[in-house]
């Protein structure tokens, strides 16, 4: 059999499963990427929510395009920073261009820029009398309208940057993207080549198949502007950007017309393939069940197009870059690639003795689409059935099909429910292999052992699920398994599943089939089972807990200590980005300041700067005397100082003030405090900290406000201001019945442990005064700090003024991603001090740059000092 087509991982096979673009697998998923369960019967999978549709007219909006047009935007953005910032490049470059310009004579550049800009201006008629005088005459009309609207678009997109650069744009950016045009001419070019963006646009969205004459007439055009003097090389670029942004920002708002085959179609190809269907039945986007003559078995068809490669692209370049256990990078595999590695992984199978449907034949449709045909196999995927049908037997016969991958190295990294076929007879079948491999590694092989035993496990119960495992693999490979046995190494819907997994209730084996005892669970895609009284609510990792417990039983030497799979996590990536862009906006304003910064810090006062550093180190001792207040018990106060030393070093890994909690939690922890009572402790500090830094806040905005001469920003009406649309906003959410749920069950933590916490404190008055009088000197340390820094370099801000800007400062780091709240604190603090207290550019920047070192920077060693020491005593 010839395979003509096919399709990548983007796209959903014939084997059903669940979406291939967000496909889920042992290396876990993209964030954001929501799977659903179904298909048609007989056949697993969930279809592939390839569009929503726009309208009965047959249009379709395509993910692809609107991953193209954030691509675009961003890469217009960037090219316009680039162009600012790197001017001595640009230039360098325009300057290049210029001179080799020079030396084509004048009259053949004339000659070249008129007949190109002629050709340029004809080549748009051309393709679409080319388009209308296809065979798809109605579909081609709808390609050439949108095209002209993506032309319309471009060429008003290249008008408004034009205006703006007149107008607005800085200078520096308007001399890199332009320049004087030649001696026969006055003034200077345009920032954008407007001829190309318009016909890039329409090549584009009239979805035009022929690159070669297009492109050369464009690349033509180009050189023949930059011959002739009346363009940069970086005003050719942003015109092809906003041309090609424009026409898939098209795309998206409008729609695309419907590129799947009719029925019709379908059938034509199968019998092309050499097949005998004789009727095509909807089952679902983009799937057919086909009926063949002569008594010949159905198929099932899945329709595949090229729209799901890049959106596959971007999520497979994503896991690539996180997880260890990704699949080798075929992002950019053509779909013929992709439908080969899934044959050649199922044929794999089929020799492995493996039980799966086998490829009946595929074939290309048009430029775009192509289908894969599968034999019809009757059956039911685990998720629908009965849990009286879910025997030891079964469980076994899963497990022997999955050894027998084992056996020859074969991965199907997506052992969940819509993947396990049963047949009418009971026997197991494992379908849909699209992201397979062969000669996987044994991280990838006991990643699916893993996979395997936490679905089998929300069925039947962890009991079962270990002991049917062990009958066919042995301990020894579950016990290799264990380590793998983590959220992030399972498929999405398993992590839904196992969320809801107390809402399941553990149903006893069937009697008849002799499972002796054993314990199930209801579907992961029913409905909620009522529990049984007493049962205490579990986390997502209480039925891991549960299946790490039974593999343990048996091998008690068994540690199951998890492997780390993430080679870099969200928040470390947006952490670093977040840092990389505050530099980016920090460190030129060194010099770009009327006076030096450094040149102020090097000149600061010593007695302020040392008054600075005292205030700095109360603070930690400020924070202990805040943390203590309110926790009950009894605790070292040595300790207790010495771990919001430790918080300074925390703070460079873990964004805003997660790491401080984290700490202080684990501390109560280690004081032997029940976790429940430690999280309740640091939730009440948190909340009268929240409390107390509002009511500060009001104090001070009202002192700024009191002094002579008032606030240049009239911070009181300001901050009332906030405070009444955060009202409205709250009455708002709290009418959405939906919203108000969400919103409930993130306050429900709040009334169940903090307030009850809270009211035990209040039979302490000395220890809750402590409390609180240690949370307001910590923002008072701090500010003394910023204060005495401002003084150390010759400036006498109002302290009141100083204060506003500190905690407005500080709000900002908090709820900053970054580390310490890089970058948000500081151009928070430096605009603060510019505008409520008064201070100039290169004063403000010396002031925040000399307090973050002493807040931020100084402390880290002995932040990590005292934090090895509390670890050596067991206090961490």
């Amino acid at each position: 059999m010839a395979i003509v087509t096919g399709r990548t991982n983007g796209d959903t096979g014939g084997g059903g499963g669940t979406t291939r673009a967000g496909r889920p697998d042992c290396d876990g998923d993209i964030p954001g990427q929501r799977r659903t369960e179904g298909g048609i019967p007989g056949r697993p999978g969930s279809p592939r929510r390839r569009a929503r549709p726009l309208a009965e007219a047959g249009r379709v909006r395509q993910p692809v395009a609107l991953i193209r047009l954030l691509t675009g935007l961003i890469t217009t953005a960037l090219t316009l920073l680039l162009a600012d910032y790197a001017r001595a490049t640009t230039g360098g470059i325009a300057a290049d261009v210029a001179e080799a310009a020079a030396l084509v004579p004048r009259p053949l550049a004339g000659l070249a820029g008129g007949l190109t800009t002629a050709a340029v201006l004809l080549l748009p008629v051309g393709l679409a009398v080319r388009r209308l005088l296809g065979p798809d005459r109605r579909r081609a009309l709808q390609q050439v309208s949108d095209g002209l609207l993506a032309a319309v678009i471009a060429y008003g997109a290249t008008l408004a940057l034009d205006l703006w650069a007149d107008d607005l744009a800085p200078a520096s950016l308007v001399t890199a993207l332009t320049q004087r045009l030649p001696a026969d001419a006055l003034g200077h070019t345009e920032p954008v080549y407007g001829y190309l963006a318009p016909v890039l646009a329409f090549m584009t969205a009239s979805g035009n198949r022929e690159r070669r004459l297009p492109w050369a007439v464009l690349a033509l055009s180009g050189l023949a502007g930059l011959a002739g003097g009346y363009a940069t090389p970086t005003a050719l670029l942003l015109g092809l950007l906003i041309g090609w942004t424009g026409a898939h920002g098209t795309l998206y708002a409008v729609g695309t017309p419907d590129p799947r085959p009719r029925p019709g179609e379908v059938l034509r190809a199968l019998r092309d393939s050499g097949l005998r269907p004789v009727e095509a039945l909807p089952a679902g986007p983009d799937r057919y069940r086909i009926r063949q003559a002569d008594d010949r078995p159905e198929l099932d068809v899945q329709l595949l197009d090229r729209q799901a490669v890049t959106a596959a692209a971007v999520q497979r370049a994503w896991r690539r870059l996180r997880l260890r256990t990704a699949p080798h990078p075929r992002a950019l595999r053509s779909p013929r690639t992709g439908l080969e590695h899934e044959a050649l992984v199922t044929y794999a199978a089929l020799a492995a003795g493996v039980r799966t449907r086998r490829i009946a034949a595929t074939a290309g449709l048009g430029h775009d689409t192509a289908l894969i045909a599968y034999e019809h196999l009757a059956g039911r995927t685990l998720d629908r059935l009965d849990d009286t049908e879910i025997t030891d037997e079964l469980l076994t016969d899963a497990w022997r099909q999955l050894a027998l991958l084992q056996r020859r190295e074969i991965a199907h990294r997506a052992l969940v429910p819509s993947s396990l076929l049963v047949d009418d007879t009971g026997a197991v079948h494992l379908v849909d292999f699209a992201d397979g491999d062969i000669a996987a590694s044994e991280l990838v092989l006991r990643c699916d052992i893993a996979q395997l035993l936490t679905t089998l496990a929300l069925r039947a119960g962890a009991a079962r699920a270990v002991r049917t495992a062990t009958t066919v693999l042995g301990r020894d490979a579950l016990g290799a398994a264990l380590p793998l046995l983590q959220p992030i190494a399972l498929a999405r819907s398993t992590r839904q599943s196992l969320k809801r997994w107390p809402s399941g209730k553990p149903v006893e084996a069937p009697a008849p089939e002799g499972a002796g005892g054993g314990r199930g669970a209801g579907s992961a895609d029913a409905g909620p089972a009522p529990s049984e009284p007493g049962t205490e609510a579990a986390t997502a990792d209480g039925l891991l807990e549960e299946i790490r417990a039974e593999v343990s039983r048996g091998r008690p030497e068994v540690v199951g200590r998890p492997v780390r799979l993430e080679r870099l996590r969200p928040r470390t990536l947006l952490a670093v980005v977040g840092g990389v862009v505050a530099g980016w906006l920090l460190i030129p304003q060194f010099f770009a300041a009327e006076e030096n910064p450094i040149a102020a810090m090097s000149d600061a006062d010593p007695w302020w700067l040392a008054l600075a550093v005292v205030a700095a180190g109360l603070s930690h001792v400020a924070a202990a005397m805040g943390f203590v207040g309110f926790v009950p018990e009894r605790l070292d106060f040595r300790n207790v100082v010495l771990a919001q030393v430790a918080g300074a070093f925390v703070k460079l890994v873990s964004p805003g003030g997660v790491g401080g909690i984290a700490l202080n939690t684990r501390l109560l922890q280690r004081a032997d405090i029940p976790t429940a009572q430690a999280l309740s402790s640091v939730g009440v500090g948190q909340l009268i900290g929240l409390v107390l830094h509002l009511l500060q806040l009001g104090a001070f905005v009202y002192l700024v406000d009191a002094q002579p001469g008032g606030s240049e920003l009239d911070a009181l009406p300001a901050v009332v201001g906030g405070l009444a649309v955060a009202a409205v906003l709250l009455v708002v959410v709290w009418s959405v019945p939906s919203a108000r749920r969400w919103l409930a069950a993130r306050l429900r933590p709040l009334t169940a442990q903090v307030l009850p916490r809270l009211l035990d404190l209040l039979r302490n008055p000395a220890r809750l005064a402590v409390g609180v009088s240690g949370q307001l000197l910590v923002s008072l340390c701090l500010i003394t700090c910023l204060y005495c820094c401002a003084l150390a370099i010759g400036r006498e801000p109002s302290f009141a003024a100083v204060a506003v800007v500190f905690l407005v400062g500080n709000a900002a780091g908090n709820a900053a991603p970054t580390p310490g709240g890089a970058g948000a604190v500081d151009m928070a603090l430096v605009v603060g001090l510019q505008q409520t207290a008064s201070m100039e550019e290169g004063g403000a920047l010396a002031a925040v740059a000399l307090f973050r070192l002493l807040t931020l920077i100084l402390p880290v060693l002995p932040g990590w000092a005292a934090m090895a020491w509390l670890q050596r005593r067991k206090a961490l």
